[in-house]
């Protein structure tokens, strides 16, 4: 049966998702592609435990940097606060999205990837802060 599925990732990153079991989706949206990962697992400094991701990837990707990633609903760090430079709220795809203003120079096109892009996430996610 042929896979009829539009995808605007590189294919490579898409193998990558299905790999690592990834409920998954992909918007076009203005010239970049929005992925949204459902059931993403937090840290245990976080509450809720799961979330949705949301990443949005720069026209050019993977050679361009993406920057800064948002989760749905919103997380709190176990104390109930905010986790550090998370407090702004968006809507994006018709949802309303918590931006992690998270910024990275060191980003390397034609090397990084989503792979990198994910352990970015996970890095700053298990900082709990």
């Amino acid at each position: 049966m042929p896979n009829d599925i539009q995808h605007y990732l590189p294919e490579l990153d898409i193998e990558f998702l299905r790999d690592k079991g990834f409920d998954f989706e992909e918007y076009q949206v203005v010239g970049e592609v929005h992925l949204i990962i459902h059931n993403f697992q937090l840290p245990p400094a976080y509450r809720p435990r799961t979330c949705d991701l949301l990443l949005k990837l720069p026209a050019g990707f993977p050679n361009a940097n993406p920057d800064m990633f948002w989760t749905s609903p919103t997380v709190q760090l176990l104390n109930g606060n905010c986790p550090m430079s998370a407090n702004v709220m968006e809507v994006c795809n018709g949802r309303t999205w918590q931006r992690w203003s998270r910024h990275s120079a060191s980003w390397r096109p034609g090397v990084d990837s989503l792979r990198s892009k994910l352990r970015s996430v996970q890095v700053e996610l298990e900082l709990g802060r």
